[in-house]
């Protein structure tokens, strides 16, 4: 019996010690070697057999506590302090550090993964930040960025899914890398819709009220404004010259939309003074007016950088032409049209540099036309070769085809050819069916991409008393 205990107590610590060097370890971590600088070469971090040396002045000055085991190392100015940090991604047993939340009783007796942050301080390595346990598998750790404020954390799990963390000023928090895109169609204000709301106290809110909740729910939610707004009565009018009472911008502001698309061929109705008043309406009350621009704007700007959840977007807008009504000499800028091939490939090229994702808003197409034309699937060969990533149109007033396009270079577009009205007084069966275009942008380690999309459809119905409304069809 004696000879049994001594043999059962013999395995126990060995198991014991197996445990504490490590040799139950998860087997899917993949343990790095490799040497970096850091500091400008100051520092030499080399990081071998699951424990990592630091030299400095050629004289070692640190290494990793024995009861650590090192998966990968990085240096990076993680804080954005202007000075590198050294950052292990390491295993240790427990989940928690020196201190542990009041509601613990003790730690677990495990191995569990954690990000350790450590400065460089002359011929010393400082503890900044030992985390506790991260709270899912980490196979890769990159950072992005080389400067503040944009250097973020990169951790990409087994499946291959990253995930981005921003240092919070004491610690990591992890950042919603989606961003969620919710675009509205023609923004058509006939005489009958306008009458309406200028005899309820000129209140436009109807126009939005069944689709308030999916606009506060989106990261952004975009619409088209296919006319110019007007705050003088006597210019208020409907087709062919449209003039639309400001109440309707007031509206569109007031429901939450972060973006406008003004590009239109209705754009130059009410002249440079039409384009000037929509433009600065909009940009006064923080919406992004897209596509026009005002006399004072003499340079071109064909595109505008966007930001939301960290992920910068460069946002076109473009349409055919303007109606036969001439952009003024003194500013040809005035009305963004898709006409110059060699100029917006150039400008996309630009915009395309400085963002994530690129995103073209298209006035185009046949009227009344379900499929599209020659003029958009040119077009749309020309945007899938520049690398846009998403492309939605407007202007046939009725619903056209979503495709997902591929380039000769594996670059995938998503694009929308017509979503359609999303309100407007024509009568047409077609021309009252329209949609609602949404995406969702999101990080993977090839970059921002399309993760999903849909074309919700929408009908829009007129009620008793003449008001106009749209809701999602059945």
């Amino acid at each position: 019996m004696l000879i049994i205990i001594m043999a059962l107590a013999g395995t126990g610590a060995i198991l014991i010690i197996l445990w504490c060097t490590g040799a139950f370890l998860p087997g899917w971590i993949a343990w790095k070697d490799r040497i970096i600088c850091a500091q400008q070469g100051a520092y030499e971090i080399s990081l071998s057999h699951r424990s990592v040396t630091v030299l400095y002045d050629n004289t070692v000055i640190w290494a990793s506590p024995k009861e650590v085991k090192v998966q990968d190392i990085l240096s990076c100015d993680v804080d954005n302090d202007g000075r590198e940090e050294l950052i292990l991604l390491c295993w240790k047993i427990g989940r928690y550090g020196k201190y542990r939340p009041f509601w613990v009783e003790k730690d677990e007796k495990r191995w569990s993964q954690h990000i350790f942050v450590y400065d460089y301080n002359k011929d010393e390595i400082v503890p900044q930040w030992m985390s506790s346990y991260i709270g899912e598998d980490v196979a890769e750790l990159t950072s992005e960025g080389e400067r503040a404020p944009y250097v973020r954390l990169l951790l990409e799990d087994r499946e291959g899914k990253l995930s981005r963390w921003v240092w919070d000023s004491w610690g990591f928090a992890r950042e919603d890398t989606d961003v969620s895109f919710a675009v509205f169609g023609d923004n058509l204000i006939h005489e009958p819709v306008y009458r309406y709301g200028l005899a309820n106290g000129e209140n436009f809110d109807f126009l939005f009220e069944n689709f308030r909740e999916v606009i506060a729910e989106s990261d952004v939610a975009v619409i088209n404004q296919e006319t110019p707004l007007t705050d003088n009565p006597a210019m208020y009018g409907e087709y062919p010259r449209f003039g639309t009472p400001a109440g309707v911008g007031q509206a569109i502001v007031d429901a939450g939309f972060d973006v406008v698309t003004c590009a239109t061929n209705h754009a130059l109705d009410r002249g440079a003074e039409g384009v000037a008043f929509t433009k600065a309406y909009f940009e006064e009350r923080n919406v992004v007016c897209l596509g026009i621009q005002s006399a004072e704007e003499e340079e071109a700007q064909p595109y505008r950088i966007f930001m939301r959840n960290g992920v910068r977007f460069a946002l076109f807008n473009y349409t055919y032409g303007t109606n036969g009504i001439r952009l003024p000499e003194s500013n040809p800028y005035m009305v963004h049209l898709l006409e110059d091939e060699v100029e917006i490939r150039e400008d996309i090229r630009e915009g395309k540099a400085m963002a994530d994702c690129v995103i073209v808003f298209a006035h185009w197409g046949t009227e009344d036309a379900q499929e599209p034309d020659d003029f958009q699937r040119k077009w749309a060969e020309i945007f899938l070769d520049c690398g846009v990533d998403v492309v939605v149109g407007t202007h046939p007033h009725v619903l056209q085809p979503v495709e997902m396009l591929e380039g000769a270079d594996g670059h995938e577009m998503l694009i929308f050819y017509s979503i359609g009205n999303y309100i407007s007084a024509q009568s047409e069966k077609s021309c009252v069916k329209g949609g609602m275009a949404s995406f969702t942008i999101s990080f993977t380690s090839e970059g921002y991409r399309v993760s999903e999309y849909a074309l919700e459809p929408l009908t829009i119905t007129w009620q008793e008393g003449g008001k106009y409304s749209v809701s999602y069809s059945p």
